[in-house]
């Protein structure tokens, strides 16, 4: 028997999520990415104004927890393992450095002035990058082959990767102490690992890959299914861990990516397909609902509340705009700054991590809000900024010891 569920809340996201691409289509020159557009209709359509969709919808809720899978999972795709050596890998591996000694002042400054709960949870925020956003900025400004774009992509790839180890180290729902969590850790990615290496070897079987081969393109999409499993498992496992879901999505995407080199083994319209899921359907629901459930009372129930934004904003640019100084030996001043701008653009990250945090009771729903916010401001304005320093510059480069694969987004 099927369960009493119901999917109005459900017809509604999807409506949104077909309507906001379709309206930026429409007006090209709004320039505005469109998962802080989904965000804010999310809001519009949930109890804040017309209150069409619960915050507790069931539906939806699964559906987008499986999107901020999916959307990490992709984002761990986008890490170019080969192209974390040399230069690149010893300026960007810096430039965090620099960022995490910053993030840990920041968020103590914070709260010693009374603007935040939780020092470590808000450095963990302020450190990290939307790699999701910045690979497309950098593509369509054709950027992302460049000795400058390839630094950019590995810099938010490993923001992204710390990001996640320390929230997951830190800030795991289970009651594990810091050192037993490390051992957790280590265990996982140790067995994800030899899973990985197992399916490599298992994929140069003839047998197997002929049949790879003649199911890719069928009704049955085997290698589709195989990523799907490959997710949900990592998520699975991560959870029977003790560790944060979407550790388990992004390293997933991680090791599929280190897997997805030979072309022997992949079929040319692989990641696509995965894209066309998560972005044609699972993610647009996560950020939808996200607004949903934004608590947009708690950011405005104060002067002091909403002053909060400006502040984040500040101290997010601060802490992952700042060390980009470190690449003035490789790029100009114009690129320098808005290698800066595109490290601090951060929104995923902010709104997962900030959700956790509330449900973990460290930070209060204002500061959820206020961080949230100022991710939404840091989609908006940085890449933006970014780009006409970009289009202003000639871009004197200094050559990389770098592979030039193009980033997929």
């Amino acid at each position: 028997m099927m369960p009493d569920v119901s999917f109005g809340g459900l017809v509604v996201v999807s409506a949104v999520a077909f309507a906001v691409p379709l309206l930026l289509g429409l007006f090209p020159r709004l320039r505005l990415p469109s998962p802080v557009v989904e965000l804010v209709a999310g809001v519009v359509i949930g109890p804040t104004v017309l209150g069409w969709v619960k915050p507790d919808d069931l539906v939806v809720q699964v559906l987008a927890l499986i999107g901020l899978a999916f959307l990490l999972f992709l984002a761990g795709l986008e890490i170019d393992l080969r192209a974390l050596r040399g230069r690149l890998l010893m300026f960007a591996a810096a430039g965090f450095g620099v960022s995490l000694a910053l993030a840990v002042l920041s968020g103590f400054g914070l709260h010693a002035a009374g603007l935040a709960e939780s020092p470590l949870l808000v450095a963990i925020i302020l450190s990290s990058t939307a790699l999701g956003v910045v690979t497309p900025v950098l593509k369509d400004a054709g950027e992302s082959a460049s000795d400058f774009g390839q630094l950019v992509i590995v810099a938010a790839s490993i923001a992204d990767f710390g990001a996640v180890i320390l929230l997951t180290l830190f800030f795991s729902k289970e009651a594990t102490s810091g050192s037993a969590r490390l051992l957790l850790l280590a265990g996982f990615v140790v067995l994800l690992l030899v899973g990985g290496i197992a399916v490599a070897r298992a994929g140069r079987s003839m047998r197997l890959s002929d049949a790879l081969l003649r199911l890719q393109d069928t009704t049955a999409q085997i290698r589709v299914r195989g990523a799907v499993a490959l997710l949900i498992g990592s998520v699975a496992l991560a959870e029977r861990f003790g560790l944060e879901s979407i550790l388990g999505a992004f390293i997933a995407g991680a090791i599929l990516s280190l897997l997805d080199r030979d072309a022997t083994m992949s079929h040319p319209q692989f990641r696509v397909k995965l894209e066309a899921i998560g972005f044609g359907f699972l993610i647009p629901i996560f950020f939808i609902s996200s607004g949903v459930r934004f608590d947009v009372h708690a950011l405005f129930a104060s002067a002091s509340t909403v002053a909060r934004v400006p502040v984040f904003l500040v101290a997010l640019l601060l802490v992952r705009a700042v060390p980009a100084l470190l690449y003035r030996p490789m790029l100009d001043g114009r690129r320098v700054a808005a290698a800066g701008l595109l490290q601090a653009t951060s929104l995923t990250f902010v709104v997962a991590a900030a959700q956790i945090g509330m449900e973990l009771g460290v930070i209060g729903a204002a500061t959820g809000a206020a961080l949230i916010a100022a991710g939404l401001l840091s989609v908006l304005v940085f890449p933006l900024v970014a780009l006409g320093l970009l289009g202003g510059g000639e871009g004197r480069e200094a050559p990389a010891e770098t592979a030039a694969t193009p980033a997929r987004s």
